[in-house]
């Protein structure tokens, strides 16, 4: 996986160099998709039967990823530790740090079951960091000097409305109170961002292509909204439909646009296609294992196959992307 993610940093000393240095932080979106899909192979194992080996497989391929990617990411903060805080400053590469934590927290509900003691190292230790992610763009947000509208996109659910993702794992692992305060942050700035998100989008130039892929987003908060909501009261009442028949329309709207998204070329922002749309995947399967509906589990295996095959498109093109140099260069 490491020719897939920061090809030719061996290559020579200073190309090597020049190579780590742009290393992009929104690479951890890939360690999202690939845990999304593992849960949403193991929320179906468990609903409808399909095999465990794929979840098993694909929760130890994003743990890897995850591991190469933090390792790369920290050389290149001790390396390069201007080129991070230019980053970090950069009004929409900001939003993605906070994918560091997510992908911790993700994997910590993958092992949740099977390795219990370090999936909750892991999900107190990403439930801290998000926090303090959430903490630190909030404050450059309230205090900036360079944001515009224009800036707003979907990306800025990341910090905020990631917090939403912390009571899946954490009615196992923390008091209950501890997830409604990770619950009640996500939802709450999930409207208010929802609000300046769709100004922007109808009222102002359409997104650029490079960041036109992060519309998918839209979907995961109503989405993990729904499957933290069941996590928390272990029942389908009608908020919770409230919040996954949302996910419903917004996956329809987008899945309706596909051809718009068909002709995009390729940037690493595609793998915003991917946690998402298993966001839905795994709350349909939810769904059809609380209410025992077969259309949801029809809709979720629909889901779990479409949502295969795209992760997997996403892996082919960031394998060619790399392999012609397109990776780790200045934008």
């Amino acid at each position: 996986m490491s020719s897939a993610t920061t090809p030719d940093l061996s290559a020579g000393h200073s190309h090597g160099e020049s190579r780590l240095a742009h290393l992009p932080v929104a690479l951890f979106s890939i360690v999202m998709g690939m845990a999304g899909l593992a849960i949403a192979w193991m929320k179906a194992h468990h609903v409808v039967g399909l095999p465990a080996l794929p979840g098993d497989i694909l929760r130890w391929t994003a743990s890897s990823i995850y591991v190469f990617l933090l390792f790369l990411y920290t050389t290149k903060l001790v390396r390069h530790p201007a080129t991070v805080a230019a980053e970090h400053r950069h009004p929409v590469r900001l939003n993605f740090f906070p994918t560091i934590s997510i992908g911790l927290i993700l994997l910590s509900i993958a092992w949740a079951t099977t390795a219990p003691e370090p999936a909750r190292w892991m999900w107190t230790l990403g439930a801290a960091l998000h926090l303090g992610f959430t903490l630190n763009v909030m404050s450059s947000w309230l205090h900036h000097t360079h944001y515009d509208i224009k800036h707003a996109n979907p990306a800025w659910f990341i910090p905020v409305v990631g917090n939403i993702l912390v009571p899946i794992a954490g009615v196992r692992f923390a008091p209950v109170d501890v997830s409604w305060f990770f619950f009640s942050i996500g939802l709450v700035f999930w409207l208010v961002l929802m609000t300046i998100v769709l100004y922007r989008l109808f009222f102002h130039e359409p997104l650029p292509a490079r960041l036109t892929p992060t519309l998918f987003i839209l979907i995961a908060p109503p989405a993990v909204g729904f499957l933290s909501y069941i996590a928390l009261n272990d029942q389908v009442d009608n908020f919770a439909r409230i919040l996954y028949f949302t996910a419903l329309f917004l996956t329809l709207l987008l899945l309706g646009n596909a051809p718009r998204f068909f002709r995009l070329p390729f940037f690493i922002s595609a793998w915003a296609y991917s946690f998402p749309l298993a966001a839905m995947t795994i709350a349909s399967f939810e769904m059809s294992r609380q209410t025992e509906g077969p259309a949801y589990a029809i809709l979720g295996s629909i889901l779990l196959i479409t949502l295969s095959a795209i992760v997997g498109l996403l892996l082919i093109k960031t394998l060619i992307a790399a392999r012609r140099g397109l990776i780790c260069i200045p934008e």
